[in-house]
């Protein structure tokens, strides 16, 4: 087996007798020096390192080095470290020697600068698996695989280079040490996050990396979906030490990424959002992120689902209309570009703009395709939601009520649709937030009157156009024959 491996370690040392222990267990397992890889380090080198942990992570990268076959035809080790910016040390087809390797560890320097951990993912794709620093070619279908070991929070964004690595075919495996926030590191770790993301309390426990080197060790070269539990609801995708999971045709993937939605999601959405003073504008942030995140799992475009969004303060002011933005990633632009409000909380005022304005057809709403309104608020509503709430709903409008810390249940239930359970959802603050977002998303998803069949929609939409037209230009004639006697 010859494996592309990128490992990034962060703040890691190890103990000698465990490592002599585990070294005895691969060999026994017969592993040990007979597993051809191209291995990079990619070292954390942040000014948060204590001198004593960064020579703890020489000893770690040192001591795992004693299990591999070092050599251009065998094992390739490269290695690179980050603070604010990266450095490489050496790449893939600098060193031929194991001895080499470990005299170039050995004279590492700290750099003792920040923590840009998506600046050294990027660089993992797009410079260090290269041909031109030692990378054996994809043609031969060869495993890359990233192994990010960190300490802290990064200082810059992590989660869409990550993920465009791993589209790119990059396993990651993400192992945080301490301080660092499990969230980051699943957004960072392939799925399934059980296998391939790991948090261990100090450093006295790092050493149990080397199991999860044994571990992706063994797997390389399989098929996958035999290997692992892999909880796919319809298809299980096997790559080089990875797998991923499909839908079968006129499905979706939900966002846990292994069960599958009926059928495309197609509506007129609606965001109506709490801009008021007692969010703060860190927690509006935060908001916006939400809604990127729900846009994220639509399939966003004239013909299938369009967004439209209102914020509302003492004031309701339209960030954008329903047929304004026919792409995902404009929308989300036109997201992080709304500007905090941050005044009174006029949650009717906000409702009666919804009904009135945002559904009609000048502003993009359609016909015959299902209207959803998703009510984001944080605190008590200075006017009464009840009324245009209620009309919202008995014109057809499907309204989820979504509340955060200080939000009044009352008002919330008088928000969202019926069963409430299916349409209320509360997080006591908004670090929790992404728990309902996940439960949003599958929700709106097994929501069968939003599931309709995306053909009949726009066959829908392509007759009552023609229609239109043919009216406006006093061709269409409506003729009625009385029926003939016999």
């Amino acid at each position: 087996v010859i494996v592309d491996i990128f490992l990034i370690f962060s703040n890691v040392g190890g103990k000698q007798s465990e490592y002599g222990r585990q070294r005895m267990a691969l060999l026994g397992a017969g592993l040990g020096n007979t597993t051809a890889l191209d291995f990079v380090f990619v070292i954390d080198s942040s000014r948060s390192i204590r001198p004593e942990d960064y020579d703890k992570v020489k000893t770690f990268i040192i001591n795992l080095l004693q299990f591999l076959d070092v050599g251009l035809n065998s094992t390739r080790v490269g290695l690179l470290q980050y603070g604010s910016v990266v450095q490489p040390e050496f790449s893939l087809n600098t060193h031929t020697s194991k001895a080499q390797v470990e005299e170039a560890v050995r004279n590492m320097q700290h750099l003792a600068t920040g923590t840009m951990t998506g600046l050294a993912i990027q660089y993992t794709m797009e410079v260090a698996f290269t041909e031109e620093q030692g990378a054996r070619p994809k043609s031969l279908q060869i495993p890359r695989i990233a192994m990010i070991v960190t300490d802290g929070r990064p200082q810059d964004t992590v989660e869409e280079i990550a993920a465009e690595a791993r589209e790119a075919g990059i396993q990651i495996f993400a192992i945080g040490v301490g301080r660092v926030e499990m969230k980051t590191l699943k957004a960072i770790g392939s799925q399934p996050h059980s296998e391939h993301v790991h948090l261990v309390a100090n450093f006295s426990q790092i050493e149990t990396l080397i199991s999860v080197f044994n571990v992706c060790a063994c797997s390389l070269g399989s098929d996958m979906c035999k290997v692992v539990e892999h909880q796919c609801q319809h298809i299980c995708v096997s790559s080089p030490a990875s797998y991923r999971c499909r839908c079968r045709k006129g499905f979706t993937l939900n966002p846990d990424g292994k069960t599958s939605c009926s059928e495309a999601v197609i509506m007129d959405l609606v965001f109506v959002i709490d801009g008021s003073k007692s969010l703060g504008p860190a927690n509006f942030e935060l908001v916006k992120q939400f809604v990127n995140s729900i846009v994220d799992s639509l399939n966003v475009s004239r013909m299938v689902t369009r967004v439209g969004l209102i914020q509302f303060s003492t004031k309701v002011r339209t960030e954008f209309s329903l047929g304004q933005h026919a792409a995902a990633q404009d929308v989300k632009r036109a997201v992080n570009q709304m500007q905090y409000m941050g005044r009174g909380s006029m949650t009717g005022s906000a409702l009666r703009h919804m009904f009135q304005f945002s559904f009609s057809e000048k502003e993009g709403a359609r016909l015959n395709v299902p209207r959803v309104c998703i009510v984001f608020t944080d605190g008590r509503s200075q006017d009464d939601v009840s009324e245009w709430a209620s009309k919202a709903k008995t014109s057809g409008v499907t309204m989820y009520a979504l509340g955060v810390g200080k939000a009044i249940e009352q008002e919330l239930r008088e928000i969202a649709s019926e069963p409430a359970e299916m349409h209320l959802y509360y997080a006591e603050d908004f670090e929790k937030m992404g728990e309902i977002t996940k439960k949003l998303k599958s929700r709106m998803c097994k929501d069968e009157s939003l599931c309709r069949c995306e053909s009949v929609i726009v066959f829908q939409n392509q007759v009552t156009e023609k229609l239109k037209n043919l009216a406006q230009s006093n061709i269409l004639l409506f003729c009625w024959f009385p029926p003939q006697r016999e």
